[in-house]
């Protein structure tokens, strides 16, 4: 269960103060929060578990990425809960409580930066650095009504801020204004003001709407008047996203099982990427906190200690193949980035949409979601007034 106060968000609370300045800064009077795997200086940086706390020293620095939050005229004030050691998509947490999700509150936030989610959606602060491996922030933004980016990879530095598995390893960050989404991207990737560029075509994934259990029309209808609103209808297209897989990605072939084969709607060669991905990510996980893990045996949750013991099992075999299924799927999409974008309500509980552009296309998306964002939000209340 979750602390009453705060929603459960917070690992503990301070107050560092932005950088002195004489003339406005982009982020001046904006509040936010950390996950806690970046560093700050003075305060552990708990990884989401008592014993890597316990077993490590007070940071002697503060991560250059909240360093230039403050620099740009933010105010941090505290550390937010994370599932343990980063490994966890669910935001559940057996030592410092699950924090409440305040869209849905029977139902979990999602992670593993559930905290700085949940902190961002109760209106606790403006905006939240959270960490994406494989979905740590875009999942939690999902499951709690409110927009999250995850950057291209290697854009925005990870230097103070604990590895999980560098290969997929990127920060992120939350926001319920768009505006303030962009006005962080900016600042984190050090990008300038320009005017918004149209996109020339969108890209719909049909063959991934088909596995969701709400109606596909529910999801990409907003989506096709908004951009039809802004853009013209022209610009959106279908794609089978695992046909093209198929195709561009050999390697993933190695990773094809009787399980894999038997899925439906081409998702077969999706199944396979994922299981390359868990294998690297698994590898990396070990090389980075096997020793401690075998040394220290911390206690972890129900579920979680399986999954991490099986990582700190994990051999090599197959890895160079993984390291080619990466470098082909990077060459074939461009090296995807995401973000996540609520669209209201369906059975009471939140839904969103992800969408993603091409390696370094951060600023265009940013901007783009910044246009996109108040269309979206006018269609899907027509829609949930119409009882779709």
């Amino acid at each position: 269960m979750a602390k009453d106060s705060d929603y459960g968000a917070f690992m503990e609370k301070f107050v560092l103060q932005p950088s002195p300045s004489d003339h406005e800064l982009p982020l001046s009077g904006l509040t936010f929060a950390v996950k806690d795997l970046y560093d700050v200086d003075g305060y552990v940086t708990g990884f989401g578990n008592p014993d890597w706390a316990r077993t490590h020293p007070a940071a002697t620095s503060t991560a250059p990425a909240v360093l230039s939050l403050l620099r740009a005229g933010a105010t941090c004030i505290g550390k937010t809960v994370m599932d343990e050691m980063a490994y966890s998509i669910q935001g559940e947490n057996i030592h410092y409580g699950t924090p409440r999700n305040p869209c849905a509150p029977d139902r979990i936030p999602g992670g593993s930066s559930s905290g700085s989610a949940v902190a961002v959606a109760a209106k606790l602060v403006d905006f939240a650095l959270g960490s994406d491996t494989g979905g740590s922030v875009r999942a939690p933004a999902s499951y709690c009504g409110i927009l999250g980016f995850r950057p291209s990879h290697d854009l925005v530095s990870t230097t103070g801020v604990i590895p999980m598995a560098q290969s997929f390893d990127s920060m992120g960050w939350f926001a319920r204004d768009p505006v303030i989404l962009n006005r962080v991207g900016r600042v984190l990737m050090q990008l300038p003001d320009v005017d918004p560029v149209n996109p020339s075509q969108i890209i719909i994934a049909e063959d991934c709407f088909q596995l969701s259990a709400i109606p596909s029309d529910r999801l990409t209808e907003p989506l096709f008047k908004s951009v039809n609103k802004l853009f013209g209808g022209d610009l959106v297209k279908h794609a089978i996203l695992g046909d093209y897989v198929k195709e561009k990605v050999p390697s993933f072939k190695q990773f094809m099982t009787e399980e894999t084969a038997d899925q439906e709607n081409n998702i077969t060669s999706l199944a396979a990427l994922s299981s390359a991905r868990q294998l690297l990510q698994r590898y990396e996980f070990k090389k980075n906190h096997g020793e401690w893990v075998s040394t220290v045996k911390p206690d972890l949750g129900p579920g979680l200690s399986e999954t991490i013991w099986e990582a700190v099992r994990t051999t090599d075999e197959n890895v160079d193949v993984c390291h080619s299924v990466r470098t082909e799927l990077r060459a074939a999409l461009n090296a995807l980035l995401g973000v996540s974008i609520p669209l209201g309500l369906y059975d009471n509980l939140p839904v969103a949409i992800s969408l993603l552009a091409k390696h370094g296309s951060d600023g265009f998306l940013l901007n783009l979601v910044e246009s996109l964002y108040k269309n979206i939000q006018e269609e899907v209340g027509i829609a949930e007034q119409k009882g779709y």
